[in-house]
């Protein structure tokens, strides 16, 4: 069944979905987009599998209770925690899910020349196992090197200001990439690329960076075409934000993320 004049849901933990979503805007910039920032709950990568997993399908549910022509789960953390569970509740409801994890996983390994491929993910996305299976599961032999990042995106979320102390930390979580010698790195986390540059000095120009935002765009594409369900006829839809924690916040930081004004277009939401 058709449903054009229905949005596309995206949820993340909080703000680090926007990198996604900026892409999306851009790539499918017909279509409609509710996005839910559960920055009441963030951060996701330092809680429980189970915790994850009920928060994740809760926030699934109410999307597609809202009505939304496809859901994207714009967050590694509750990819690795609930993706299987969430495909599941889209299958029932006639809704599909991309998530992030799998089009990471294949960019990297078909640009990887050395076959050495680094994860910088949180500590909840390392701990699943998610990219290690998603790697192995193409097929080619590749040296995973993980990297688990607790103190990461919380310093994104919060605030714009990178000093000496947020420098010394990203320089640690990058010294066992570079004795790994990756020449590709996955950003196992929709915040880092707010400090791709950052990580691209320390690594060096020729490791290759792969984020989900490209990806994920590419994916919906494809998966609404195969459905006859891309928006037409108008040059731009319109976006829209739920936000569980404090508005003002999250406008406040998601318009950096975004690069796209989110003023009068946020509202509260309880769930």
């Amino acid at each position: 069944m058709n449903r054009p004049l229905l949005p596309i849901g995206v949820f993340d933990s909080g703000v680090g979905g926007l990198t996604v979503l900026h892409e999306c805007l851009i790539s499918l910039p017909a279509e409609d987009f509710v996005y839910l920032g559960d920055s009441g709950h963030f951060p996701y990568g330092t809680k429980s599998a189970g915790e994850l997993r009920d928060r994740a399908q809760l926030i699934a549910g109410a999307l597609i209770e809202r009505g939304v022509k496809m859901l994207v789960i714009a967050c590694n953390s509750a990819t690795a925690a609930a993706g299987d569970e969430i495909r599941k509740l889209g299958v029932e409801a006639g809704v599909p899910v991309v998530t992030v994890v799998g089009p990471e996983a294949e960019i990297a390994a078909s640009i990887s020349g050395n076959g050495r491929v680094g994860v910088l993910a949180t500590p909840a996305t390392v701990a699943s196992g998610a990219y290690h299976r998603a790697l192995e599961d193409l097929g080619r032999p590749l040296t995973v090197t993980e990297v688990a990042a607790p103190d990461l995106a919380p310093i994104i979320q919060h605030g714009p200001t990178f000093d000496e102390e947020v420098l010394e930390t990203v320089r640690g979580y990058c010294e066992p990439l570079r004795k790994a010698e990756v020449d590709t790195l996955i950003l196992g986390c929709t915040h880092y690329p707010l400090v791709a540059p950052m990580l691209q000095r320390m690594l060096g120009r020729d490791v290759n960076l792969v984020t989900a935002g490209h990806a994920i765009a590419a994916a919906i594409q494809r998966e609404l075409a195969s459905r006859d369900e891309l928006a037409a006829e108008r040059s731009e839809g319109d976006y829209r934000f739920l936000v569980t924690g404090d508005v003002d916040s999250f406008v406040e930081v998601g318009t950096r993320f975004l690069q796209l004004p989110l003023a009068g277009r946020a509202e509260k939401f309880e769930i």
